[in-house]
């Protein structure tokens, strides 16, 4: 009797729609197939929507995921939801930055601003963009104003590995890995399981290439060489620790342990050394069915691990 004589429940009602889409029964989700695409990762996902709200992301079963999904693709959900996200476009102001008060304002202003450009550099700064017709305003864009120019930044970058393969390959791209048909993996530094390119397919293939059956008598072996705990490397058979500093000097003993003409480095960890006669022994036992990534954003240290894979026939 206290609580009904002193709390006012709000008042929520039920509006049921005038004309209703054929697509959406009230209560009842629709689930549509799209990708997750964030920082580099690219998840294909199924968004459950019920009365046009999405409400839950799951992997899909048909994508190359085989229906994994990451903590990253769960939680994304809640972004629509935060109430403190930006509502409207950020203008500097007097006082710093301010939410403009309609985006048809601040449409208003750029087009005054880009009449007035003249000779001046225009800016755009994004991330990577991965929609072609995104991709095609901006190209049109580009086309109208001859002073655009479009730079793209990411948090997340794996200039490093396309650099590499361009002065290596010449062709500036990321390779596709198959951890699942490698007999031996050696990562440098490259938490694939955790965080690196495409961690959900290639947990889903460095499990399959441990699972033992019939077809598949042997599992695959993994070493690790890392400066931070990762949890690619919690997962490996053996685990080799090195300053970042030492990382060159690393990959240049492997290579000259597997017959490069380069001069091996001195290193003084005997345990670290251990490792890499260990790796260069099972690379080469491995007969191709072997391949080695590093996680490293450095040219030349990509440089040399395509420069092993070469060497060992990785394919």
């Amino acid at each position: 009797a206290t609580l009904a004589a002193s709390c006012e429940i709000p008042v929520k009602k039920a509006i049921p729609f005038l004309n209703k889409p054929v697509d959406i029964v009230p209560g009842v989700a629709n689930y549509y197939a799209t990708t997750f695409v964030l920082d580099g990762d690219v998840v294909p996902v199924l968004a459950k929507v019920r009365d046009g709200r999405p409400i839950k992301l799951e992997g899909n079963e048909m994508g190359f995921a085989k229906g994994a999904t990451t903590q990253r693709v769960q939680a994304s959900v809640l972004s629509l939801y935060d109430s403190a996200r930006i509502r409207f476009p950020l203008e500097k102001s007097a006082d710093g930055f301010k939410e403009a008060p309609t985006y048809e304002s601040v449409d208003k202003k750029i087009a005054t601003a880009l009449t007035a450009v003249g000779s001046k550099q225009i800016v755009l700064l994004s991330s990577t963009l991965n929609s072609p017709s995104v991709q095609t305003v901006i190209d049109e864009f580009k086309a109208k104003y001859p002073t655009f120019k479009h730079v793209t930044y990411d948090a997340i970058s794996y200039s490093g590995i396309l650099q590499a393969n361009e002065a290596s390959y010449g062709k500036r791209s990321i390779p596709s890995y198959q951890f699942d048909n490698a007999k031996v993996i050696v990562s440098f530094g490259a938490d694939f399981l955790g965080t690196w390119i495409s961690p959900v397919e290639y947990a889903k293939q460095f499990a399959a290439g441990r699972k033992i059956d019939e077809k598949n008598p042997t599992m695959s072996r993994h070493l690790q060489f890392e400066s931070m705990y990762s949890m690619t490397g919690a997962s490996a058979d053996e685990r080799y620790t090195h300053k970042p500093s030492e990382l060159g000097a690393v990959l240049l003993a492997l290579y000259a342990k597997l017959g490069g003409a380069v001069t091996a480095p001195v290193i003084t960890d005997k345990s670290l050394t251990a490792g890499i006669e260990a790796a260069a022994k099972e690379l080469l036992a491995a007969g191709g069915n072997a391949v080695v990534v590093c996680g490293s954003n450095d040219v030349n240290a990509q440089i040399l691990v395509n420069a092993i894979n070469d060497k060992i026939g990785a394919n």
